[in-house]
């Protein structure tokens, strides 16, 4: 037998061929490509076909139905430009809530981020497009010629104090955003009178007052101008509403003359802050011939202790459950500091339900308080003369009040206060800036926008023992990397074995 017979293989052998290369490469390259194309499906279904959710305490991320109703109506384009440094503390909050503007806004929305330390050359050509000077963070809302540049401090409320580094205790992005919005878009700025020239309890109390209002103004889409009653001749007709916040002195006969006429207008709106030590006769008389009579006593609570009476001015009110525009406000509570008188409220009165004039309580005071009128004694107690609970110290009045809320439109609509403290920069809270901006809405027949809560801000701290922190380094530092080394030289010893 020959060497090449011995060195032929059998049969057998020759009976499974190997696959040819190009076989195998052909098979590889279908599939990447049905790969890729099924990546790029799902991720194309994704971007079109996605639900958000957001898992936030306080859903810090969830626009209100309010502000989503409006996205969804909305006619005009918008752009929004947000000029903040990367360095703000609510840069990321301002740009995840603009970014829902953009996904609800039905493709109206343009939103672009703009930091004018890196760029520049934008930040520059946004100047001089707009005529702003940009000189600190905020957000720009344009819509066709009308814009609305909205600083930092708008949309934050900061903790109480004199300390130069406040903290933020609220976040209200969304209703300044949503106000602004409203303003460039209908490209008419409400304006509301703040009448000035009949005193107050100090002049500090009065520009508290003052200034709170031009900031509830920027917030929520309304100018504040002053006016003085005695220098003219009738309320301007461009007047959305006037402000009497805490008069110490009493109206003039023509001055009542002219807020009878203002009143008896379509849509006339009225916020009124009494001050009960104020000498405001024909006011309270103009208040009591539409519903609502200041008694002129004080609401109180007093009680003899161990140590002595105890006496208390400051109130502890709460808000009625039903009515429609301080329904949001329900679960809060509102402490009325200063001096506060009770309100009687003429609910039942013939002649004004032949007016159509509506009253409402808004704020009654807790159970424990009674209208005082011998409140200078030392002691007092409550007798015959005295109001028992319930005791309102806020009411609504309305003119024109119909069950259509299509028609609602056309009503008159007045809010008193029996105190004349809520704007005071020392004493006032969150929840008493709510409610006078929830009332100035509701003057101003924005119902629909009344409602957008703010954000609170929480800090958390965790205390850790020396022991503690001992432990973390450990764990952390020594440990967890160890393991990961251990693991690893294993499979390198396994290998190497093999």
């Amino acid at each position: 037998m020959t060497d090449s017979a011995q060195n032929t293989p059998p049969a057998s052998a020759k009976a499974k061929p190997m696959p040819k290369r190009y076989g195998i490469g052909l098979n590889v390259a279908l599939q990447v490509l049905l790969a890729l194309a099924l990546f790029a499906g799902v991720n194309r279904l994704n971007y079109y076909h996605y639900w958000r959710w957001d898992l936030s305490p306080s859903q810090d991320y969830t626009l209100s139905p309010a502000t989503l109703k409006y996205l969804d109506s909305l006619s005009r384009d918008v752009q929004i430009y947000i000029v903040f440094g990367r360095d703000s503390k609510v840069y990321g909050e301002v740009q995840s809530l603009l970014e829902e503007y953009h996904l609800h806004g039905r493709q109206r929305i343009k939103v672009r981020s703009i930091d004018p330390v890196r760029d520049i050359e934008r930040a520059e050509q946004l100047k001089a497009d707009t005529g702003l000077s940009l000189a600190q963070n905020g957000v720009l809302i344009r819509c066709g010629a009308n814009k609305r540049f909205i600083t930092e401090e708008e949309l934050v409320v900061r903790e109480k104090g004199t300390s130069t580094n406040k903290q933020i205790i609220e976040f209200r992005g969304e209703d300044a955003i949503s106000s602004a919005l409203i303003s460039v878009v209908e490209g008419r700025v409400r304006r509301f009178y703040y009448v000035v020239g009949k005193g107050s309890r100090s002049d500090e109390a009065q520009s508290d007052a003052y200034n709170a209002a031009i900031d509830l103004g920027r917030q929520q889409n309304f100018e504040v101008v002053q006016v003085n009653l005695s220098e003219i001749s009738h309320i301007p007709t461009d007047t959305d509403g006037l402000l009497i916040l805490g008069a110490r002195y009493d109206l003039s006969e023509r001055e009542v003359s002219m807020l009878n006429g203002y009143w008896q207008t379509k849509r006339a709106g009225i916020f009124v802050m009494l001050d009960p030590g104020g000498e405001t006769t024909r006011l309270n008389a103009f208040l009591t011939a539409n519903g609502v009579h200041p008694r002129g006593d004080r609401v109180l609570m007093a009680e003899s202790t161990s140590t002595g009476p105890k006496k208390e001015f400051s109130v502890l009110g709460e808000f009625m459950k039903d009515v429609p525009f301080t329904r949001h406000l329900v679960s809060s509570a509102i402490t009325l500091a200063g001096q506060t008188e009770s309100l009687d409220l003429l609910e039942e009165n013939t002649s004004l339900k032949e007016q159509s004039i509506n009253i409402q309580p808004l704020i009654i005071a807790a159970p424990r308080y009674w209208g005082e009128k011998q409140f200078l004694e030392e002691l007092p107690i409550v007798d015959e003369e005295d109001t028992v609970p319930p005791i309102y110290v806020a009411a609504s009045i309305e003119r024109g009040a119909v069950n259509d809320e299509s028609q609602r439109a056309d009503s008159a609509r007045m809010v008193v206060v029996s105190n004349s403290t809520l704007l005071d920069k020392q004493t006032m809270l969150a929840v008493s800036r709510d409610f006078v901006a929830t009332g100035l809405n509701w003057l101003m027949n924005r119902e629909s926008f009344i409602g957008i809560p703010a954000k609170s801000k929480h800090a958390y701290r965790i205390q850790l023992t020396s022991r503690q922190h001992e432990l973390i380094f450990w764990v952390t530092s020594i440990t967890l990397p160890g393991i990961v080394l251990a693991f690893g030289f294993m499979v390198w010893a396994s290998r190497r074995a093999a």
